[in-house]
């Protein structure tokens, strides 16, 4: 896949600054600790066990992660595009090997970013520290709380209508597999839901 660096990486700079403006010298420091990657379809950022020291910043292309049940089925956890970050955090908090899986749903481009350092260099930088807190409180915080809500206490029906609302620019990208897979329902469910809905 052919690509501009720097097109990337100012993709990444432009993103950060949306949520709290970096100065030049935090931005240089934050680039020495970055490399692009690309990554095939169907193919696995992370797989289970594995160790990383990675956080990665999707500048094209789509990812789930997913687990496992003790019957072997996939539970899709989450689902990861342009712009967005992606990466084990409490494996990496932890310092332990991954329970999840990361794939690529299309062939992607990625900024993987050094985990150790960059927490070295929310020590040393106080604007990088405020993109860090506000990033978390919108996509850690916040959206998490609202999935939660959504499984716990919404039907199935209601669970998909939230998920076309909140994904409505990627939805029709994502296999209708992965979406069951992601409400907690079987394939055929979603079908009769979607059939239903459409008939309204």
């Amino acid at each position: 896949m052919n690509i501009n660096n720097n097109q990337v990486f100012d993709s990444l700079k432009e993103t950060m600054d949306s949520y709290f403006p970096l100065s030049k010298e935090t931005w240089e420091e934050l680039k020495k600790i970055c490399k692009i990657r690309n990554i095939k379809k169907n193919e696995y950022a992370f797989d289970f066990y594995d160790k990383v020291n990675e956080i990665s910043y999707v500048y094209k292309g789509l990812f789930r992660t997913f687990s496992l049940n003790e019957k072997g089925e996939e539970y899709t956890k989450n689902f990861f595009w342009e712009t967005r970050l992606y990466g084990p955090m409490v494996a990496l908090l932890n310092n332990k090997p991954l329970t999840s899986i990361v794939q690529a749903l299309e062939n992607s481009i990625v900024i993987e970013i050094k985990h150790d350092k960059y927490r070295e260099l929310l020590l040393k930088y106080d604007d990088l520290k405020m993109y860090h807190i506000l990033y978390l409180e919108k996509h850690w915080i916040l959206q998490k709380d609202e999935s939660a809500y959504s499984l716990v206490l919404e039907d199935a029906k209601e669970r998909y209508k939230r998920f076309q609302e909140e994904y409505k620019h990627i939805i029709s990208r994502l296999p209708q597999y992965h979406i069951a897979s992601y409400l907690g329902i079987s394939p055929t469910h979603l079908s009769r839901i979607r059939k239903e809905l459409k008939e309204k």
